[in-house]
């Protein structure tokens, strides 16, 4: 048990429970449904292949152009509307990473806003592959990504998918997107946090949600 102000259920309220496996079969959805409704997390992030699917209380988040983000942006427009017609309430759509890297942040800004006009006023979360865009272009690329990103409409900017070699989140990477969102657009952490220590540092470095797959372990170490 860690040392921390932050109880289980402070912590549990800003976890999307995430089952993203290529693998994963509609047994193995269900299961995770019934674990987020178990452990009163605050959503269930899933493949838009699984919708329809009740997730009780909990919201019902899907992923779009993931993970690579290559997919055309009307592509990712259309995937994202589908999602939402079939009862996805939050979306967490992919940049194209590589015109990050280029420096074509008109092209991203575009990216979001194409799949933001599609969905109406639903959540979205768009994943910048901090990690990726730390190790091929720097810091100052991470900023400007997350601020077209917020000026294109994004309720948050989001870490990482979790599939990218580069590596999922990071406390930089979180302090880099909350300084430049500011307090208006939230910031979604994800990829490789394992441990209820881990995520009490995203969450003091300005994490406002969680993408966990381990969720049980995580929240297993905070007191209630």
């Amino acid at each position: 048990m860690i040392t921390t102000d932050l109880t289980r259920r402070d912590v549990a309220a800003l976890i999307d429970h995430t089952l993203l496996k290529p693998e994963a079969t509609r047994a193995d959805a269900e299961a995770t449904v019934a674990e987020a409704a178990d452990l009163g997390v605050y959503a269930v992030c899933l493949s838009p292949s699984m919708l329809p699917i009740d997730t009780g209380e909990q919201k019902t988040c899907v992923v779009a152009g993931f993970p690579s983000g290559k997919h055309h942006s009307l592509v990712k427009a259309a995937e994202a509307r589908l999602a939402v017609d079939t009862g996805a309430e939050e979306v967490d759509m992919v940049i194209d990473v590589g015109a990050a890297v280029d420096g074509r942040f008109d092209e991203v800004f575009a990216d979001v806003l194409t799949v933001r006009e599609a969905i109406g006023d639903v959540v979205l979360k768009v994943i910048i592959e901090s990690a990726a865009l730390l190790e091929f272009a720097g810091p100052d690329t991470v900023t400007e990504v997350c601020r077209r990103a917020a000026q294109a409409g994004a309720t948050m900017v989001k870490t990482s998918t979790g599939f990218h070699p580069s590596g999922g989140a990071s406390v930089e990477a979180v302090r880099l997107m909350r300084a430049a969102v500011g307090e208006t657009v939230g910031v979604k952490a994800s990829g490789g946090i394992r441990t209820p220590e881990f995520a009490a540092e995203l969450i003091g470095a300005g994490a406002t949600r969680l993408g966990l797959s381990g969720s049980r372990a995580v929240l297993d170490g905070f007191a209630d």
